[in-house]
């Protein structure tokens, strides 16, 4: 069954630390960074994942999953087709968009 816009927004905001934000004309989910933005028109999402990990995503969905068409697709932000995906499929690719986007923990400093 097809992710609505609605089930899409509480799948990003069900995931600890998620607010959403607007973005230009997009609604954007965010921690520490974005890590997903959802179409004005409710049909698709951008999703930020590691280029290796957007390979593998569009090579096994490839009517869900597609590299934005710019240099934000070479650094890994996919488009994601909402009516090509059910509620699992999302919430796994808004899991692994947002474990990306958790703040970096912080480096400890030598004492000495």
């Amino acid at each position: 069954m097809p992710v609505s816009a609605e089930a899409f927004t509480a799948l990003a905001l069900a995931l600890e630390g998620t607010e959403e934000r607007p973005h230009f004309d997009r609604r954007a989910f965010r921690v520490a960074r974005t890590f997903a933005t959802l179409a004005a028109d409710g049909r698709s999402a951008n999703l930020k994942f590691l280029p290796e990990e957007q390979a593998v995503r569009c090579q096994t969905l490839p009517k869900a999953f597609s590299p934005v068409a710019n240099k934000w697709g070479d650094q890994g932000w996919t488009t994601l087709d909402l009516s090509a995906i059910d509620a699992d499929t999302a919430q796994a690719a808004l899991r692994m968009a947002w474990r990306h986007a958790l703040p970096k923990p912080r480096a400890r400093r030598k004492r000495g």
